[in-house]
């Protein structure tokens, strides 16, 4: 099982190993003023290149360009990952990184890895076993294609009591299925049983695309609710999770807007038609985590579409304090008595849907036009019963420019003053917790100081992320020159055979928002990627460049006459010209290459 090691940790390391005594074991070294000297242990080289600054914790070398800091040279000299260099040092150090980390870290990644395990193990019976044609079927009736079916990565979970319980046990991962509530103890016997059974399995996935919960879809005559969810854990929080977001993401932010239906295979058939900006709750309740995740994508206006019936009436009200209170821009699209998103996006298609939501009101001018269709000619038991309901709704939205102009609207519509309205409007209804403090126990918990990651270093990871392969193109290592622990640990899982998705999955909201930012700046095309991936390359270098030469100048600035050169300031004089050796390989071999060649990317 992966460990995740906490970024504070691998600041320890850093901090207390000594580097010139590591270095030493390899490298014989001489003092030479405030930093050592020695041959380079990368390439062949008579006179010494290689220096090791301990005041600043990183080595370079002017020969071949090598650089970086302790966990760089373990990892460059003895071959080992990013995570088995920090592994090793910390053992020497004494540092217990097991020890360390956080229980619910360690439980967060049993998790994951029996919540893979259970997606990939329902969409193999889906796809890949006859007793799955009946599911398959079921699929096809509803309109959705297989390969949009595979997008979603639909599976299925047969009637057979046992099945997962057996694969997780075959695995040695029987009590994370557990924890994960995949499968449920006998109440008599031994053995566990599968709490999924005779279900359409549709996996509800992070933003990021890793499967972190299940909904299960009954299908046949069992008995049973018709649909089944996976219950909250330290890998999933309802509250904090919109369906569908990460097939979403990418038209949400085109579009800057994003469409809220209720359900799963709602979201799912309005996908299938081509409206891929839709979104769906994995609970009754829009909270202040769900804002923050539909923030996060940029979606600037929110449609609700909902079933044209007295619930979803009834949701809008219910959703109207929420996006209130957030002071969303909000448009309700009513759908024809009786219709869901799924039936309506079948029969109508993409154009119907798209002309329902160009249609759509705006949240307040729904709920007056629904509560108090007579307006200022509602009797007053009439505008009484519609304030009423109306009172959970004002109860949410907090004292401010929002609530003034939504009782100022009221009154204008009511016909009444608006200091009448907000006297009627006096509720006792308390307003409910925000989701995120009262699910704060699920959630890992972060260092509260981390500082935001160089927008370069990040582009380079972002970079990186979207090619794999580029790290081939890193001539220069600047994977070592990473100044951000959190940037090094998100490109270590990367690169470690876990994937980007896991990457970010695992990555903190300052790491994942700076790397999303940089990757929307990224060109599409391969070739353009590379040549903004060299462009980044250069920067980085030379600006490392430029910081060591701007410390020489300040350095030797105050020497009185070419005599009086003490020894230290010697060497730091020839390293300058070291560096403006180098800095001049490093423009030349990372030069922009055809005439029409873009201009560098500037992080925003």
């Amino acid at each position: 099982m992966a460990i995740v090691i906490p970024e504070h940790k691998i600041q320890e390391v850093l901090e207390r190993v000594d580097l010139v005594g590591l270095i030493s074991r390899h490298v014989e070294l001489k003092k030479a003023g405030r930093e050592w000297k020695g041959r380079c242990p990368f390439h062949q080289e008579k006179t010494p290149s290689f220096y090791v600054v301990p005041e600043k914790r990183f080595y370079f070398c002017h020969g071949c360009r090598a650089s970086g800091d302790a966990v760089s040279f373990v990892q460059r000299y003895l071959g080992k990952t990013f995570l088995d260099a920090v592994r090793d040092l910390a053992r020497e150090l004494g540092i217990d990184l097991e020890a360390q980390q956080d229980p619910g870290m360690r439980e967060r990644q049993q998790l994951k890895e029996a919540t893979d395990l259970a997606a990939e193990h329902f969409r193999a019976l889906l796809w890949h076993q006859d007793e799955g044609r009946a599911a398959r079927a079921y699929i096809a009736n509803r309109g959705v294609s297989e390969e949009t079916a595979q997008a979603f990565g639909l599976g299925w979970a047969p009637a057979a009591w046992s099945l997962l319980a057996e694969r997780f046990q075959k695995s040695g991962m029987l009590e994370w299925g557990m924890k994960a509530g995949l499968v449920l103890k006998r109440n008599s016997g031994d053995g566990c049983f599968d709490f999924f059974r005779s279900r359409v399995m549709v996996p509800i996935r992070a933003p990021e695309g890793r499967p972190i919960a299940f909904g299960g879809r009954l299908m046949g005559a069992d008995e049973g609710p018709k649909y089944l969810n996976s219950r909250e854990s330290r890998l999933y929080n309802k509250s904090d999770t919109l369906f569908g977001m990460d097939l979403a993401r990418d038209e949400v932010r085109k579009r800057k807007a994003a469409v809220l239906v209720e359900g799963y295979f709602d979201c799912i058939g309005l996908h299938q038609v081509g409206v891929r900006h839709a979104v769906a709750l994995c609970s009754t309740n829009l909270t202040p985590g769900h804002m923050q995740v539909l923030k996060r994508g940029e979606a600037r206006e929110l449609v609700l579409l909902l079933d044209g019936d007295s619930a979803g009436l009834a949701a809008i009200e219910r959703l109207a304090g929420p996006l209130l209170a957030a002071g969303a821009t909000a448009r309700v699209a009513l759908l024809p008595q009786g219709d869901d998103p799924d039936t309506f996006a079948r029969r109508e298609g993409a154009e119907g849907v798209e002309k329902l939501l160009e249609e759509a009101h705006p949240l307040t001018t729904h709920l007056f036009a629904t509560l108090l269709p007579q307006g200022k000619s509602a009797s007053f038991e009439e505008k009484m019963a519609a304030l009423e309901r109306l009172k959970p709704v004002a109860a949410q939205v907090p004292v401010g420019l929002v609530r003034s102009t939504l009782f100022a609207a009221l009154s204008d519509h009511f016909g009444w003053r608006p200091a009448d309205v907000e006297a009627a409007l006096r509720s006792k209804v308390p307003p409910k917790p925000a989701a995120s403090a009262a699910h704060a126990p699920h959630s890992p918990a972060r260092p509260p100081d981390e500082k935001p990651p160089p927008p370069m270093e990040a582009l380079y990871v972002a970079s990186v992320l979207r090619d794999p392969h580029l790290l081939s193109r890193d001539i220069f290592r600047v994977c070592d020159e990473l100044s951000h622990m959190g940037l090094r640990m998100a490109l270590a899982h990367a690169t470690s055979g876990h994937g980007s998705q896991d990457a970010l999955f695992e990555a903190s909201e300052g790491i994942k928002r700076a790397i999303e930012t940089s990757w929307r700046q990224l060109p599409n095309d391969a070739q353009e990627l590379e040549q903004a991936f060299s462009a980044i390359c250069r920067e980085i270098m030379v600006r490392r460049i430029d910081e060591r030469l701007t410390y020489i100048k300040r350095a030797t600035e105050q020497t009185p006459g070419a005599f009086d050169l003490t020894e230290e300031t010697r060497q730091l004089l020839a390293e300058r010209v070291e560096l403006l050796a180098l800095k001049k390989r490093v423009l030349e071999e990372l030069r922009p290459s055809g005439a029409g060649t873009k201009a560098p990317l500037q992080p925003v």
